[in-house]
């Protein structure tokens, strides 16, 4: 009979859930999201220079408050803002969703 050796390095031990979960890291999120909505605002105020394409910027008004097209103030303020709608977003949604990634795997 051939005996069998069961040591804790040959055992299968799952690893417990919180070693599992993925979570996101907040500052990581917080910087990609800003950093895409200011190429995204960069890229529409542009395509407001460029005649002919049939581009309406009445969301800008919605989501940017006080940002009015043609003026430094404007523009600058608009970069502002979009670069903080990329944080507010990552403040809330990656705590949320690092809470559920731990709880839930």
């Amino acid at each position: 009979m051939v005996a069998a050796s069961f040591s804790s390095t040959n055992a299968a031990v799952p690893p417990a859930p919180a070693q599992n979960a993925r979570t996101i890291s907040v500052l990581a999120l917080g910087m990609a999201l800003s950093l895409f909505l200011v190429i995204s605002y960069l890229i529409c105020i542009t395509t407001y220079f460029i005649p002919g394409l049939p581009v309406s910027h009445a969301m800008l008004l919605v989501w940017l408050p006080g940002f009015g097209l043609l003026s430094w103030q404007s523009f600058l303020l608009g970069l502002v803002e979009s670069f903080a709608w990329g944080w507010y977003v990552a403040l809330i949604f990656g705590p949320i969703y690092n809470f559920f990634a731990l709880k839930l795997l």
